[in-house]
């Protein structure tokens, strides 16, 4: 380890002396001054430490990392909405962190996942030193155009084929009549020269009149009035009858013969060209309801939160796994660098830059003879986290396939938290024994899924509890749900829990019993 200049001690010195007299102040300047030197010092039972500042920002206390939500914020960390499995967040989704920015550098993101609104480019931002959280924001992509902003009218026109106002077309079947009868006809009533003779029905000149839309049957019946008009088909139906004037009924016309086309065959071809175009005008009066796409159902944002406290290859071993098996986010709080895991969780944040999100504390684990309490810890990535399921995680358990989607898809109804291992309390309360599957009383700290409002709602994991041990039982009763538990069908196993077996006997039967005393008057309380 590198020698702490001699300086360096005593402003640690004068530190500490001002922490004893209370002056926060002082105690605060004393310790950016430290850092200016290169150091840290971390305050321990009996005094403090000084070790050397990491290349990456270092927050003096879990309590001291800023939230989302803090007026001083620029920016925030966006997760970037990936190619949808079936539900980003997010978009992704998606996970913030906030704080002062003093050396952001922007890189062209070189990852080839993209969203589902078809993002085709990303920026990744990178800050190493800003609130101890490794920071990559992806640019939002636009939102594609969907049918569903489509009025009716809209729909109706597209139908129709033709954008003209009735008034327009009106206007055109006025002056293809060259009188006065022909305005009148646009409104739908015929004039007195149009009405036909007693005893004979309508030719085709008046049907046109009549018609709602009588521009329109211009077009059909009069093609060479109006080129371009006409799409492949009306203009092939309509070519053989430009020749044929309007005649009086002659022939089978006269006695209602069906079938026979006497006389002048070309007639029964525009007759039926002008009651074809009566029907499709007729048709724009029926409500006509507009076909909208559905919206495609968001995935469940997931983020998986770490609590780092030491053992480096554990922690590269759990994320590896994670990042492999799963697409699910992480957030990470390294409390300490301890045995050099926070420079170790960096690495992982480079590797992986836009799964992983860091923030970095001096304060080392209360467990391993730090202030950091896990309560506090875990509900400070409770809050960090904006996902909308939170899953709690030690760095002991390994996935040996999907064991996060499982539990997620579990947090329907009145279900808020679904775990790996399940555990119900004995007759006498004072002994728990493994349950599940299905509701259970409690779930271990292992590794459970929660709704992350419902855990809010709750206040987040007990402050006072200092030690893992009983403390994700008390967090367990007080849900506002069902909690359920999957056994051992998952795909996952525990590598050795040195959260458990290395930490010193007494202390942990001392914090056990700590907590444990709670979760009692929570069970008499139901």
């Amino acid at each position: 380890m590198d020698e702490v200049p001699p300086h360096v001690t005593s402003l640690a010195e004068q530190r500490a002396r001002a922490r004893t007299d209370r002056d926060h102040a002082r105690a605060d300047a004393l310790r950016d001054k430290i850092e200016a030197e290169g150091w840290l010092v971390r305050d321990t039972g009996d005094g403090f430490e000084l070790v050397p500042r990491p290349p990456f920002e270092v927050w003096p206390t879990v309590s001291s990392v800023p939230l989302p939500g803090a007026p001083w914020q620029a920016r925030r960390t966006e997760w970037p909405e990936r190619a949808a499995p079936a539900d980003s967040t997010g978009s992704v989704s998606s996970v913030s962190s906030e704080g002062s920015a003093t050396a952001v550098h922007e890189t062209a993101a070189s990852e080839s996942a993209v969203s589902e609104a078809g993002a085709s480019r990303a920026t990744v931002r990178e800050s190493g030193a800003r609130n101890g959280a490794t920071v990559r924001e992806t640019a939002p992509a636009p939102a594609p155009a969907t049918a569903a902003g489509e009025t009716a009218g809209e729909s109706v026109g597209a139908f129709r084929g033709d954008s003209r106002k009735p008034a327009e077309a009106a206007g055109r079947s006025a002056a293809s009549e060259g009188s006065s009868a022909a305005k009148e006809s646009a409104s739908g009533r015929p004039s007195a020269a149009q009405e036909p003779p007693a005893g004979r029905e309508p030719g085709a000149g008046a049907r046109r009149s009549a018609s709602p839309d009588a521009g329109r049957l211009d077009e059909v019946s009069e093609p060479a009035a109006h080129p371009g008009r006409l799409d492949d088909l009306d203009a092939g139906r309509v070519a053989d009858t430009e020749v044929a004037p309007d005649q009086k009924p002659e022939g089978s016309e006269l006695v209602g013969r069906v079938g026979e086309h006497e006389g002048r065959p070309e007639r029964m071809l525009f007759s039926q060209l002008l009651w074809d175009a009566s029907l499709s005008v007729s048709r724009l009066d029926e409500e006509v309801t507009p076909i909208e796409d559905e919206e495609p159902v968001p995935p469940t944002t997931v983020t998986v939160g770490l609590v780092v406290d030491g053992w480096p290859e554990d922690l590269r071993e759990c994320v590896r796994a994670l990042v492999a098996r799963t697409d699910a986010k992480i957030i990470a709080l390294d409390l300490g660098n301890v045995d050099g895991a926070g420079g170790v969780l960096e690495e992982l944040a480079e590797e992986y830059p836009r799964r992983i999100e860091t923030w970095h504390v001096a304060e080392t684990p209360h467990w391993r003879g730090g202030s950091a309490g896990w309560g506090e810890s875990r509900t400070k990535l409770l809050k960090l986290d904006a996902s909308e399921v939170h899953v709690v995680m030690e760095t002991s358990t390994i996935l040996d396939g999907d064991a996060i989607t499982p539990l997620v898809r579990e947090l329907k109804d009145d279900v808020v938290a679904a775990g790996w291992k399940g555990v119900n309390p004995g007759e006498d309360t004072h002994q728990w024994h493994e349950a599940g599957p299905g509701e259970v009383k409690g779930v271990l700290g292992h590794l459970f899924a929660v709704r992350r409002d419902a855990a809010l709602e709750a206040g987040g994991f007990s402050r006072d509890a200092r030690y893992y041990r009983n403390a994700d039982l008390e967090f367990s009763l007080l849900l506002p749900g069902t909690v359920v538990a999957l056994g051992s069908d998952l795909p996952v196993h525990q590598e050795r829990h040195r959260g458990y077996h290395d930490v010193d006997p007494g202390y942990r039967d001392k914090e056990s019993r700590r907590t444990y005393d709670r979760v009692l008057g929570l069970l008499r309380a139901t």
